[in-house]
Formats: structure tokens, C-alpha cells, sequence
């Protein structure tokens, strides 16, 4: 089986073709129990619909949006949004880190977050900040040098319906400080 993994930033157009493969690895995290703002049971049309709206924050210029291939298709993805207030211009978030379950321990993540990286970096954002709701993602963030800011408990739903904590980090890029 080939290994090689591709990651690459869709425009709207782009995003929009692929809708179906996103939606499949959305569907994937979501029934595999990861707590990205969707409950059980999740309909097709959901994650449609999610990623029709992500198109459109491509399309406004608000949000970056990376992808991970593999010679099936679509397995990982990641957003970058920099639509933020007008005291925030170095700034972004970042959003719905997704890896299928049929590619996880391939490096899928990492490649993402070091893309996302240098797309922030391409358009002067170098205060980053996260949240999450997995310990995988917390080992694989800190690898990569994000910082810990704390863990708010009851912060969110698992798809389950089954409280959890979310813990959230920041990274500053290249050497700026606050």
C-alpha cells in the first residue's frame, strides 16, 4: 500500500468537490466519539450542510482550509480561521482538526498542524489557539511546542451526549511575544 500522504490548501471551489470526502471523515470522527460540536446520531445532510459552510468562509477570505490525501482520497483536514475582530489581526484560530480512523498513527495530524502552521505564518497570524477534547490531540500538540493554557471541565459534549473537559493551548510563531 502506498504510504505517501499529500496535504494541500483548497480554495471554495475546491472545498465544494470535495464536500463528499469531507463529510466522510467528519461522519468517521464523529461515530469514532470525537467531540468536534456534532451529537449521535449524525445525518449525511449535517455534514453536508457543515461543509457548505465552511466553502463559503473560504470563499470569504475568513478561513483556510488544509487537506490530507492519500491515494483512497481525502483522510484529514484542518481549518485555520483568521475572521476575527479588527483588535485580533495577528491572530487565529484553529478548527476541526479531523483524521479518518483508518489513517491515524501516519503522521496525518502533524502534517496538518505544520501546514496550518505556514498558512499562518503566509498571512501574518502568529498567535495561535486551540481546544480540544482528546488526549492524543494533547500529546501531538505539545510535540509541536503548543503551550497548555488549562482544562475547563463540562465544557462540551461528546457525541454521546456524555460531558467532557476541553483543554485549551497557544502557540506563538517565530519568535514573536507578547
Amino acid at each position: 500500500m502506498n504510504t505517501d500522504i499529500t496535504v494541500r490548501r483548497l480554495d471554495a471551489g475546491k472545498a465544494a468537490a470535495l464536500k463528499e470526502q469531507l463529510a466522510d471523515v467528519l461522519l468517521d470522527c464523529v461515530e469514532g466519539g470525537a467531540s468536534v460540536s456534532f451529537m449521535l446520531p449524525m445525518a449525511r445532510s449535517t455534514a453536508l450542510d457543515f461543509w457548505d459552510k465552511v466553502a463559503d468562509g473560504v470563499a470569504q477570505g475568513g478561513r483556510t482550509l488544509l487537506v490530507a490525501e492519500d491515494e483512497e482520497g481525502v483522510i484529514g483536514t484542518v481549518q485555520l480561521i483568521t475572521g476575527l475582530p479588527d483588535n485580533q489581526p495577528h491572530r487565529a484560530d484553529v478548527a476541526k482538526l479531523l483524521v479518518h480512523r483508518r489513517a491515524r498513527n501516519r503522521g496525518v495530524g502533524q502534517q496538518l498542524m505544520l501546514a496550518l502552521e505556514q498558512a499562518a505564518r503566509e498571512q501574518e497570524r502568529w498567535v495561535l489557539v486551540l481546544d480540544t477534547a482528546s488526549a492524543a490531540a494533547e500529546r501531538l500538540y505539545e510535540r509541536l511546542g503548543w503551550q497548555r493554557v488549562g482544562v475547563v471541565p463540562g465544557y462540551a459534549l461528546l457525541p454521546n451526549g456524555e460531558l467532557c473537559g476541553t483543554t485549551f493551548y497557544y502557540k506563538q510563531l517565530d519568535g514573536h511575544s507578547t
